[in-house]
């Protein structure tokens, strides 16, 4: 097919390599400056460390040097100021940003690139970024474990009904379910660190897949971008995205709580349960219905978990059938991982937000706990605890709760006689554990929900929290 019959770009060839341009629409479909100029920080940085290392091993002079860094930081500026022209001819972020070094500082521009590949350099790059976006999600991550405990400080004796089956079980505090939430969010904030490690490798120096002739200081490179040491294999660091999945798994577990605490939002903000009250700015109306407040914000949350795990299995799939070294399927990888970032950064700013502004309804909380006679099993240990064997305890219990249904009572508004006529060995005692707040006063030891235990809980993870501020 001839140029005069086909779409082609005649001002730019790929390479000496390359008789024909290439064609308009696959010089579109193959370019990720679109996209990956999101990186260009992280690449001018990687850039100035390249250059550094170069010019110690007698590379650059050091007037070339001198000169890139004169021009990276005019680049810089350009970016900053939203002045800088992306070009899709120039297919991607390095090329860009190289092609506008050239620019300004002419043949020291060119030299820039002495051994090193994109495929090392984009390995370095989206490493770079990774691990910038790691440490804004822990930062957020920190926001949102000191509002949980606060929260919980403020309702260590708020009773409520904790579930199974989303059926009353047993009273707990509110303060005791928010350290669950605490729980759950230390376990993803440690994920990430250890993430961060493995994202902590620097691919530079790896060339295309080969590694390079040139006598580079890949140690001296490492330390400069603060990385813990160099790749130790060359077509491993190009083609591993290992690194890339871990982080979207931990970004996927993350999203799965979030979106675990925003149904039980979504659900005591309803009507039927109203045990919350989710501030006006964190909700909207109906076009419809006036008397409408939904609780949009951690819906929406709640949904965003389904993209980034969805993301998970996209990185799963891009990777399962390429063989080594670099493939242009590596390409798309970029965009799941910064969605990724940036919905998890959002969603952890929407609940740090939020949060703090939750106030529990208590007399509410505590009349659902008292559905549902919550305090059954209390009432079979009060029964082993004066000698029975607990299967028989719990047979006794069903008795007095089925009296209970039958009448309309709870186990604590039986009267006494009527206790005593199913298993004589209760006594007035029994009322101590039947209540509410003798239920989880009685579960005091350590990962119990009475209120000393949360209260030590909460003192054991803001030391926690403190070691990593």
């Amino acid at each position: 097919m001839s140029n005069a019959n086909r779409n082609v770009n005649t001002e730019k060839l790929s390479s000496a390599r390359f008789a024909e341009a290439t064609d308009a629409f696959v010089e579109e479909f193959t370019a990720s400056v679109g996209f990956d100029q999101r990186m260009a920080r992280q690449d001018i940085r990687g850039s100035l460390a390249h250059a550094h290392m170069l010019h110690s091993i007698g590379i650059l002079t050091t007037e070339e040097w001198a000169a890139i860094e004169q021009g990276m930081a005019q680049i810089r500026q350009e970016i900053d100021r939203g002045e800088f022209v992306w070009s899709i001819k120039q297919e991607d972020v390095h090329m860009n940003i190289e092609a506008r070094l050239t620019d300004l500082i002419g043949v020291a521009g060119k030299k820039l690139h002495t051994g090193r590949s994109r495929n090392d350099q984009v390995a370095t790059d989206i490493r770079l970024y990774l691990r910038d976006e790691i440490d804004h999600i822990q930062s957020g991550l920190l926001r949102l474990r000191q509002a949980v405990l606060q929260a919980a400080e403020r309702e260590l004796d708020t009773i409520m009904p904790g579930f199974t089956h989303l059926q009353v079980a047993q009273p707990v505090t509110f303060g005791h379910h928010l350290m669950a939430w605490f729980e759950m969010l230390q376990r993803d904030s440690e994920r990430f660190a250890d993430c961060r490690k493995r994202v902590n490798v620097m691919p530079l120096g790896a060339a295309a897949l080969a590694g390079t002739s040139y006598p580079l200081d890949r140690q001296l490179t490492a330390e400069l971008l603060g990385f813990s040491r160099p790749a130790n294999n060359s077509l491993d660091a190009v083609s591993d995205r290992d690194f890339a999945i871990e982080f979207t798994a931990a970004a996927s577990i993350l999203m799965i709580h979030l979106s675990r605490f925003s149904e039980e939002l979504v659900l005591w903000a309803s009507a039927q349960f109203d045990f919350i009250d989710i501030p006006d700015a964190f909700c909207t109306g109906s076009s419809i219905m006036p008397q409408k407040k939904n609780p949009d914000v951690p819906e929406l949350v709640r949904g965003k978990a389904g993209r980034v795990s969805g993301h998970l299995m996209s990185l799963l799939m891009l990777m399962k059938s390429q063989p080594l070294a670099y493939n242009k399927d590596n390409q798309e990888d970029k965009e799941p991982l910064f969605d990724t970032a940036d919905t998890v950064l959002t969603c952890l700013r929407a609940f740090g937000d939020m949060l703090p502004h939750i106030r529990a309804k208590r007399d509410n909380m505590r009349r659902a706990a008292l559905q549902g006679y919550a305090t059954a099993t209390d009432l079979a240990d009060y029964l082993v605890r004066k000698g029975m064997a607990f299967r028989d305890a719990h047979e006794a219990v069903g008795l007095a709760v089925r009296l209970g249904v039958d009448s309309g009572r709870d186990l604590s508004a039986l009267a006494l006689d009527e206790l005593q006529a199913i298993c004589p060995v209760i006594s007035a005692d029994v009322y101590d554990v039947l209540t509410l707040e003798g239920s989880v006063a009685a579960r005091k030891h350590i990962g119990g929900t009475a209120p000393d235990a949360v209260r030590q809980a909460i003192a054991a993870a803001r030391a926690l929290l403190q070691t990593e501020s």
